[in-house]
């Protein structure tokens, strides 16, 4: 009898440290990684699983979701709010430290060099969608206002690499003024076109296509502007 209860006792006791080990193993997955070369404010709230890659900086006030990841040398500003699971690529810049605040929502993807508030007085936007590759937005629901010009120089491409971005931007959102093709239909013939055909014109095609697979919500709106 008390060589069974003995048993029953250590089983139960097995089952407690199984299971607070399995607690701590799930609170772990949980945890953020803050790279030692990123620059996170004390002031700034960071959710849980967020993953803070290399020369980052996140300032004051800023709000990161659970689950999103900052890729090396992007940044998020003071009085900027990340939702859950948002992907910020490679020098992206979110908001400014001009008063105001920038909300991007949840499950978005901001894309390499892209820059989001930047240097606007009024910054209350609300980002629902994706911002594809080396663009930015503005607008109180943000729509997409042109290639980051300033951002690819300052991040080393050449004169030749921004005129063929340039090129490719025109060709896809601002059409000729007589053209009855559809948005897909040029993306399609950017795909084809051998002038274009630069590494860089094909991560931002890449980057538009991957916004709209499946789950995904589509890249920002914007203006067809006429040449």
């Amino acid at each position: 009898m008390a060589a069974a209860a003995a048993t029953r006792a250590a089983r139960r006791l097995l089952v407690a440290s199984r299971s607070a080990s399995e607690g701590a193993a799930r609170e772990a997955t949980r945890r953020s990684f803050i790279h030692p070369a990123a620059v996170v404010h004390p002031d700034a709230v960071i959710g849980q699983g967020v993953s803070i890659g290399p020369f980052c900086t996140v300032g004051a006030s800023a709000r990161i979701g659970d689950a999103c990841q900052l890729q090396a040398g992007s940044h998020v500003m003071g009085d900027t709010e990340l939702g859950e699971r948002c992907v910020v690529l490679t020098g992206a810049i979110l908001g400014s430290d001009i008063p105001g605040q920038t909300i991007i929502g949840e499950n978005n993807v901001i894309g390499h060099h892209a820059v989001v508030g930047v240097k606007c007085q009024d910054l209350k936007y609300k980002i629902a969608q994706d911002v594809p590759r080396y663009m930015m937005v503005a607008g109180d629901r943000a729509e997409l206002r042109g290639l980051n010009l300033e951002g690819l120089k300052r991040n080393g491409f050449s004169d030749q690499e921004v005129r063929m971005l340039r090129k490719a931007y025109q060709k896809v959102f601002m059409p000729a003024i007589d053209s009855q093709s559809s948005f897909d239909d040029r993306l399609a013939e950017l795909e084809r076109e051998i002038e274009l055909s630069e590494t860089h014109v094909s991560y931002m095609v890449e980057s538009i296509r991957m916004s709209f697979g499946q789950g995904r919500r589509g890249i920002c709106k914007f203006r067809s502007w006429n040449r």
